[in-house]
């Protein structure tokens, strides 16, 4: 699927969203149908676009009834901030902080210059004079650490 495709359709999820403040169920076959797609289309752009880590709650359920709830989670945002603490574990590899970083960043928790000064200490270039095996847990504890000064 090209990715003006996917763009499309989690604009539309994005829409659906803020029209039925934060919580949307939606069928699968419908959208594949609305956007001509295959049903495996939308579950994609669901997996990636509005996981956990970007800040949704998504509930699924499978069958001629069936239906996907997608839920955008709205918290504080000192809970917010703590609740990414937590979630990072001893190591993250970059796409996965990216996608933290984002959420935190769709969620005002940070304004786009904080993102971006976080992205470039915890990036490739910054970690390359650590060795490969170590910079996901390097990368882990410099994000931490930089979150908690945030609140």
């Amino acid at each position: 699927m090209a990715a003006g495709m996917s763009d499309i359709i989690a604009s539309f999820i994005n829409e659906v969203l803020n029209e039925m403040n934060g919580t949307a169920e939606l069928q699968r076959s419908q959208l594949a149908s609305r956007f001509n797609c295959v049903p495996s289309q939308i579950n994609y752009v669901i997996s990636t676009r509005f996981s956990p880590e970007h800040g949704y709650i998504v509930e699924s359920r499978r069958g001629g009834g069936g239906y996907i709830r997608i839920t955008r989670v709205r918290t504080d945002p000192k809970m917010l901030v703590m609740h990414t603490v937590n979630s990072v574990g001893n190591a993250i590899d970059l796409n996965a902080a990216a996608a933290l970083v984002s959420n935190l960043l769709n969620s005002n928790v940070m304004d786009e210059k904080t993102a971006r000064i976080i992205m470039a200490a915890i990036g490739n270039n910054a970690l390359r004079g650590a060795p490969i095996e170590y910079r996901d847990a390097l990368r882990a504890s410099i994000f931490k650490q930089i979150l908690i000064n945030l609140i």
